[in-house]
């Protein structure tokens, strides 16, 4: 269970979120209500439920693209000065775009291909961001795409032309290259072949023995079980009129 990273990362308190359907006679659809969990160093947690239970909604509040309806999610941000904790639901759009850089990744489920720009450099860049030089930054990207089977005569070429496999490794590598403290998951082998699942999974415990933390969804249950130290349960919501 990774106990020698007991640091806790992340903190979520009376999470909820719900979508209006104006078009349905403005009935509000709750998603997400009253969750409450944490994420420490060294843990993978992995969402569990059936399918319309939310756990794509909340990656994607937990990442700020969508804001809570009520509760709070407080991110430790180990790179500012002063408090460590930040409370994601109410921090202004530079500080959001920050903590994307330096604290919490994002791999989804569809790559967004950066036009006329290579495998290489698309995965390099969030490490360039974060203020690794052109040459190293490209030397660790190559090591990802090549451990991820991405043939090299592929490296230079936009993913935008890609196959959904491919496209996904380079995906997963954009999102380990940034060393995030947290990073967040979605089905991020569910494009890939049994060898290159073999392969994220190694990524993953070697991401855990950094000491990040991970919450992800896994439909593969041979890939949850070899990644999960916990899971989250989540069940449906109703909708309210």
């Amino acid at each position: 269970m990774h106990a020698e990273h007991p640091q806790k990362l992340l903190e979520v308190r009376g999470l909820g979120k719900m979508f209006a359907l104006h078009n349905q006679g403005g009935i509000r659809l709750p998603v997400l209500r009253a969750m409450d969990f944490d994420a420490a160093r060294g843990e993978c947690l992995v969402l569990s439920g059936p399918s319309g239970t939310g756990k794509s909604t909340l990656l994607r509040c937990l990442y700020g693209n969508y804001l809570a309806t009520e509760g709070s999610i407080r991110l430790r941000d180990t790179s500012a000065e002063g408090e460590p904790w930040v409370e994601l639901t109410q921090a202004p759009e530079q500080r959001v775009l920050k903590l994307r850089r330096d604290v919490i990744g994002y791999v989804s489920q569809f790559l967004r291909a950066i036009p006329r720009v290579g495998a290489l450099d698309v995965v390099a860049d969030p490490l360039r961001q974060r203020g690794a030089s052109h040459e190293e930054a490209r030397a660790r990207a190559a090591d990802l795409l090549a451990r991820l089977n991405l043939p090299r005569r592929l490296w230079d070429l936009p993913p935008a032309t890609f196959s959904g496999g491919e496209q996904q490794r380079v995906n997963i590598a954009r999102g380990l290259i940034g060393g995030h403290p947290i990073l967040l998951l979605d089905e991020p082998t569910a494009s890939l072949d049994a060898d290159n699942r073999a392969v994220v999974v190694g990524l993953i415990h070697e991401a855990l023995a950094e000491g990040r933390a991970l919450i992800g969804i896994f439909h593969d249950e041979a890939v949850r079980d070899a990644v999960a130290t916990r899971l989250l349960p989540l069940q449906p919501a109703t909708a309210l009129a």
